[in-house]
């Protein structure tokens, strides 16, 4: 398989998806962190809101603030594999960064569904879902399910991980519980602004906090698991439609050369997940080792040429080649 027909084949297609799903990763992972910064920006600059009294320095009490702050630096963690993925054509999100998104999108759900079932119809829409709120309560949260169970799909979730979520959770309650019984308000702690305490029996909110988190993680964990499973699935029948009964060693050091071209990195970048499936899908008795040997060597060849050395090289033996066809 040539360089040319590797770049038009399903492995192009495969490369082209992966390049795709970091592109959206990006932008998703960017607006989320630029609107929670700007809707805290937001709740800081104000000084006074008569329908919400923490404001300013105190917003950072508020589950809302500090859920949305957490999604934000879980995704900013993934900018960088996501951009390394577009420059490298090999799509990866370590299974610590998307565990961690797990945790800050399980806790802005929560944020909002809590504004939506519960806030909204006490205090009106159009209160809770405007100005910062409308970005901290809505926008940003959205985004973050988004990203984290379409674009972040490069670890599966187990069910032990799965109870991870339950952790942000349970140490905020443990603080609004101490800040606002424990201490109170009258002795320097927070006033009930969830009326937890005061609303009802404060035993209520405490023990059904941790079920309706798991619930809300066993549903996007249920989401992200799915999704993984179909792009898994996707990318096996490209590969097995591409090199089913091909000569992969060939491929993969058609793949080399075509990436060693295109890029003249000073680091090799080895997609050791790309290889691991052609070998795979394609049936051939390479190895791994081999296969990234392979890719390496093809890799550097490539890049050592001088820009469009190999294409002229290529005109001259089709030239070279019509010639011969002539009678």
């Amino acid at each position: 398989m040539s360089a040319r027909k590797a770049k038009g084949s399903g492995l192009e297609a495969v490369l082209r998806a992966d390049r795709r799903q970091c592109k959206y990763a990006l932008v998703t992972a960017v607006v989320v962190v630029v609107c929670v910064c700007a809707g805290v920006t937001m709740n800081l600059t104000t000084v006074y809101d008569e329908n919400f009294d923490h404001m300013g320095i105190r917003t950072f009490c508020m589950f809302t603030v500090i859920s949305n702050i957490f999604a934000a630096v879980s995704l900013a963690l993934a900018i960088p594999f996501t951009v390394e993925g577009i420059r490298k054509n090999n799509y990866h999100v370590p299974g610590w960064v998307v565990n961690l998104t797990f945790e800050a999108v399980t806790a802005v759900s929560i944020t909002f569904l809590v504004s939506l079932i519960i806030l909204a119809p006490v205090k009106g829409f159009v209160l809770i879902f405007t100005g910062s709120r409308f970005l901290l309560h809505a926008i940003c949260p959205i985004l973050a399910i988004d990203a984290f169970c379409f674009f972040l799909s490069d670890h599966r979730i187990t069910i032990a991980e799965s109870f991870l979520p339950l952790i942000p959770v349970y140490l905020y309650a443990m603080l609004y519980y101490v800040m606002v019984v424990v201490i109170g308000e009258e002795n320097g702690g927070w006033n009930d602004f969830y009326g937890f305490a005061t609303h009802v029996d404060v035993r209520i909110p405490m023990a059904s906090i941790l079920p309706l988190t798991y619930l809300v993680a066993a549903v996007l964990r249920r989401l992200h698991n799915r999704l993984y499973d179909l792009r898994r699935q996707r990318e096996a029948d490209l590969y097995r439609e591409a090199f089913a009964g091909t000569d992969v060693r060939k491929a993969i050091a058609a793949l080399g050369e075509y990436q060693g071209r295109a890029q003249h990195l000073a680091v090799v970048p080895v997609p050791l997940r790309v290889i691991a499936l052609m070998i795979r899908q394609g049936g051939s008795d390479c190895t791994q080792e081999e296969g990234c040997s392979i890719f390496v060597e093809n890799y550097l060849r490539a890049a050592k040429e001088p820009r469009g050395a190999a294409r002229r090289k290529r005109r001259r033996k089709k030239a070279s080649a019509g010639e011969e066809a002539k009678p």
